[in-house]
């Protein structure tokens, strides 16, 4: 069976529309199906009247941003009453912080000589929530830089100068926002934060206490090995399972939208909740 509980749009920072990304799934008969656009859902409302397959179920779905222990977190959010307050006010939320983001962003690579960098990232965002790669692709469109892997290797990655990350609310908020909309919370990668095996039960633990139930056991490319350390975690820590592609855009290397599962023994599947009629499903429903 192919599932797919993780996956980006142009409503943030995917290659093909969401109209685009559904078609996908259809064509590759992917039977559980969500687009989880970071801290937004408008690709998943841009779709959500579509006509459908019948082999394919399309649930609610969004990535949302957070904080735990100093450490940025991502926790993927299904089946949620999208319209819900709690998701209303989170979902502004994210969209202020991301514009602040955003701003400090834009401060700092104008004390690098590269002035005008949030209003060429806003023109290249157009819809789409405001990220580092819109301002990427402003340097890039500007002739700051050569490629957009150039510029977050000298300017936007990971411990440069437009890494950014200080205004992501908590774990315990976000997780909390998802399941006062009647979702299922879902740590997301888990392991590419990088944690020990200790803290990553202590990120496990505080997340269970806000509510949340479930972990990606597969995401994108990752070895059997990885795999089997998830599948462990998940038992030890009684949690439910997901799995998604964290699909963005066709790449060699990167992962093909749909992931070929079988449910590990003993252990509960997200996508349980909607077996059934396929349908376009809010958990609410």
């Amino acid at each position: 069976m192919l599932i797919d509980f993780h996956t980006h749009s142009t409503a943030s920072d995917g290659e093909l529309s969401p109209a685009d990304l559904l078609a996908r799934a259809v064509a590759r008969n992917i039977r559980y199906f969500a687009i989880t656009d970071h801290d937004t859902v408008e690709g998943y409302l841009a779709v959500r009247d579509a006509a459908l397959g019948e082999d394919l179920t399309l649930v609610s779905g969004v990535e949302f941003s957070c904080r735990w222990s100093g450490v940025t977190v991502h926790i993927v959010g299904l089946g949620m009453d999208v319209a819900h307050p709690a998701m209303r006010e989170g979902l502004a939320r994210l969209a202020t912080a991301r514009h602040e983001r955003g701003a400090k962003i834009a401060r700092r690579l104008d004390k690098l000589g590269f002035p005008g960098a949030l209003d060429g990232a806003v023109a290249e965002a157009g819809d789409s929530q405001l990220g580092r790669p819109h301002f990427a692709a402003w340097m890039l469109a500007q002739g700051h830089v050569a490629t957009v892997g150039e510029a977050f290797d000298k300017y936007l990655g990971q411990g440069k100068p437009g890494d950014v990350k200080a205004f992501w609310p908590e774990l315990a908020e976000v997780t909390g926002w998802i399941v006062a909309a009647g979702g299922v919370a879902i740590v997301a990668h888990p392991l590419k934060y990088k944690l020990t095996a200790s803290k990553l039960r202590r990120l496990v633990a505080d997340f269970r206490a806000a509510g949340g139930t479930a972990l990606e056991l597969v995401n994108g490319r990752q070895t059997p090995d990885q795999t089997a350390q998830l599948r462990r975690l998940a038992r030890e820590c009684c949690l439910a399972v997901s799995a998604g592609s964290d699909y963005h855009r066709d790449s060699t290397f990167g992962p093909q939208l749909g992931v070929e599962f079988r449910a590990p023994e003993g252990l509960p599947c997200v996508w349980e909740r909607w077996q059934g009629p396929a349908t376009s499903r809010e958990a609410a429903l």
